[in-house]
C-alpha cells in the first residue's frame, strides 16, 4: 500500500436542522479555501476535505478531531434548530484505488478529485440526515405507545384536553419537520449537471440503503400520522360532548323556570 493509499478517517455528522451558508461562506472564505456547490461548501486543505451541507450535515474526510470540534462550534453558532444529541457515522477510506467501492465501512476511491469526493458525501450526508429523521420519528412514536395502549386497554384516554393538545402539537411538529425535507433524499440536482459523477453518489447511496430506510421513514410518518387522527378525533369527541352537556343543562334549567313560574 502506497503513502496516498494509508487509511484515513471520515467521519460523517448530522448537527442542526439547517445552516446558513451565505454567513458561514463569509466567514471562512478569509482563512479557507472553499467551493460553493449548489447549497454546500468543499473545504479544502491539502489532503484533507469538509464538505457542509445547507440541511445540517457535514462531511470530514482526513480532519483531524481539533479541526472538526473547531468547525462544528462555528456552524453551530449559524445553525437552526441544533440537535440535542449529534448523529454521527464513522468510515475508514483511501485514495488512488484501482476502483471506487466501500467495503464494510471502509471507502477504496481511485482519485482525490474533489468532485469525486463531493459527490460520495452527497450520499453520506442524506444517510445521517435520514438517521436524524429516523430517530426524530421513533422517539415520537416510543414516547406516545401508552396512547393506544391506554385506548385498547380502556377503551378511552385518559389525558386532559390540554395535554392532548400539547402531544398533537409534538406529533406535528415531527411530522412536518420531515416532511418538508423530504426531498433531501431524492437524487441531488448537482448530478443532472455533473451525470458523470452520479455513479459515485450511487454507491455510497446504494451502500447506505437510502431508498428502503426511507420507505421505512414513511411508515413510521403514517403510524405518527394515524395517531395524530386519533387524538384529533378525541378532542373532536369531547369537545361534542361538552356543548351536549351545556345544551342539557340549559334545557333542563330553562323547564325548570319554566315549572317554577307556573307553581309560583
Amino acid at each position: 500500500m502506497t503513502e496516498n493509499q494509508s487509511i484515513k478517517k471520515c467521519a460523517v455528522c448530522c448537527l442542526a436542522q439547517r445552516f446558513d451558508i451565505s454567513a458561514l461562506t463569509k466567514l471562512l472564505s478569509d482563512s479557507a479555501l472553499i467551493r460553493i456547490i449548489k447549497d454546500a461548501l468543499l473545504i479544502e486543505d491539502n489532503d484533507s476535505w469538509s464538505v457542509v451541507f445547507a440541511y445540517g450535515a457535514v462531511v470530514h474526510w482526513n480532519v483531524s478531531t481539533e479541526q472538526q470540534v473547531r468547525l462544528h462550534q462555528l456552524l453551530l453558532n449559524h445553525a437552526e434548530n441544533p440537535l440535542a444529541t449529534i448523529e454521527e457515522e464513522n468510515f475508514t477510506f483511501a485514495l488512488d484505488c484501482p476502483n471506487t467501492r466501500i467495503i464494510e465501512d471502509h471507502i477504496e476511491i481511485e482519485s482525490s478529485d474533489p468532485i469525486l469526493i463531493f459527490s460520495l458525501s452527497q450520499g453520506m450526508a442524506q444517510s445521517i440526515k435520514l438517521a436524524s429523521f429516523e430517530t426524530n420519528a421513533l422517539t415520537t412514536i416510543i414516547n406516545t405507545s401508552y396512547i393506544p395502549e391506554s385506548l385498547a386497554k380502556d377503551g378511552s384516554i385518559k389525558l386532559s384536553r390540554h395535554k392532548i393538545a400539547k402531544i398533537r402539537g409534538q406529533l406535528f411538529l415531527t411530522k412536518s419537520d420531515i416532511i418538508l425535507n423530504y426531498d433531501l433524499l431524492d437524487t441531488p440536482d448537482f448530478f443532472w449537471e455533473h451525470p458523470e459523477y452520479e455513479p459515485f453518489y450511487s454507491i455510497t447511496a446504494k451502500y447506505l440503503e437510502i431508498a428502503p430506510r426511507t420507505e421505512v421513514l414513511s411508515k413510521k410518518l403514517e403510524t405518527i400520522h394515524e395517531l395524530f387522527e386519533m387524538l384529533a378525533d378525541e378532542q373532536k369527541h369531547r369537545h361534542s360532548s361538552i356543548l351536549e352537556w351545556i345544551i342539557i343543562w340549559l334545557i333542563a334549567f330553562e323547564i325548570g323556570m319554566t315549572i317554577f313560574d307556573k307553581v309560583f
